[in-house]
């Protein structure tokens, strides 16, 4: 009976030392697409629930009534698309489709601004209930002094959605950091796909997988730690009113 040189567990130490590099960048380019996909999806998320909640104006009359309409038909459609789709197919109609069009763009950057649409629809619900779960009372009190949509939105209405939110951004971003393992149908470099590579070269795919497994692991769980942290500092720094406002 043949006996293995070596344990599993010095297998795995082994590939890591001989392939970190490599590891390494898969990590690199997982936490850009997680933390800056997550970064461009809210920023794009508090523009459509604007929409979504027919906030947005910038006429008056009939042609008023019009534009919120379609703004709330065309982002119900985004939402739809991008809930209803797995990210891989949207990665794959964006990437290729665009190349058809003879638009050719870098595959990380496509892998971003994948995350980032995607981000967007999911915040973009979280954000209409949490807009909608806030005493209604304050943003009137707030156009009756004087604001304009847009600045109440600004002051009164997104601070407060965004602090109650924290825990649902969060868990985005952990749901990001795992999500980005399908992008690697188009070529991203992310951590699953060098870690693919890494069992090609070695011919050990259990161990490069092991190990991929265990950086997620490390990644998701720095991620929770780091967000209950901010989340404890946030509840506990922001100033509130005795009414219960923020001020």
């Amino acid at each position: 009976m043949t006996v293995m040189a070596t344990s599993f567990g010095e297998r795995l130490v082994n590939m890591f030392i001989d392939h970190h590099d490599l590891l390494l960048y898969g990590v690199r380019n997982t936490l850009i697409l997680a933390i800056f996909g997550t970064i461009f999806g809210l920023l794009l998320a508090l523009v459509l629930v604007v929409f979504r909640l027919g906030g947005f104006q910038v006429s008056s009359g009939w042609f008023r009534h019009l534009q919120k309409r379609v703004l709330k038909i065309a982002t119900a459609l985004y939402i739809g698309f991008f809930r209803g789709t797995p990210m891989m197919v949207q990665a794959m109609i964006l990437y290729y489709g665009l190349q058809t069009a003879g638009v050719r763009i870098p595959v990380l950057m496509a892998g971003l601004v994948v995350v980032s649409l995607n981000t967007a629809a999911y915040l973009t619900e979280i954000l209409k209930a949490g807009i909608l779960s806030l005493d209604a009372g304050q943003s009137e009190a707030a156009l009756s002094l004087g604001l304009t949509p847009g600045q109440t939105y600004r002051r009164v209405v997104f601070p407060q959605a965004l602090r109650n939110m924290l825990p649902a951004i969060g868990n985005e971003l952990v749901v990001n950091i795992k999500d980005t393992a399908v992008l690697s149908v188009i070529g991203v470099s992310e951590l699953f796909f060098m870690g693919r590579r890494v069992g090609s070269a070695s011919y050990r795919f259990t161990e490069a997988f092991v190990l991929v497994s265990i950086l997620y692991l490390v990644l998701v769980n720095a991620a929770v730690f780091l967000l209950m942290r901010l989340t404890r500092h946030r509840k506990s720094s922001l100033p509130v009113s005795d009414s219960g406002v923020l001020v």
